[in-house]
């Protein structure tokens, strides 16, 4: 029963996630986390809902490699990373961190 609501949960989330907004607000957040493994299950989650085929295509990787770099453990290269962000139609950018007061 447990297994059956949660894969009901990750499917609802990942039709969520093919709304680019849902999409880039789930990927900041999940980057907020500080956390490689949190923030390659969540591109892989938005990879998921966009469609890994489709990102194949457009970033001349295959399936096996885009699943293997976004899984737990994963290390895409700062490359594939950007590859993978720009065929998502996601920015990446760098802003300073906010001071404690």
């Amino acid at each position: 029963m447990a297994t059956k609501k949660l894969r009901q949960h990750e499917e609802a989330l990942i039709e969520e996630l093919q709304d680019s907004e849902e999409a880039a607000a789930y990927l900041s957040a999940a980057l907020e986390e500080n956390d490689i493994d949190t923030f390659l299950l969540a591109l892989r989650r938005v990879a998921q809902a966009q469609g890994i085929a489709e990102l194949s295509e457009k970033t001349s990787l295959n399936r096996q490699h885009i699943y293997r770099a976004l899984s737990a453990g994963g290390n895409p290269t700062l490359k594939n990373l950007i590859s993978l962000m720009t065929a998502l139609n996601f920015a990446m950018e760098v802003k300073p961190k906010r001071r404690a007061s």
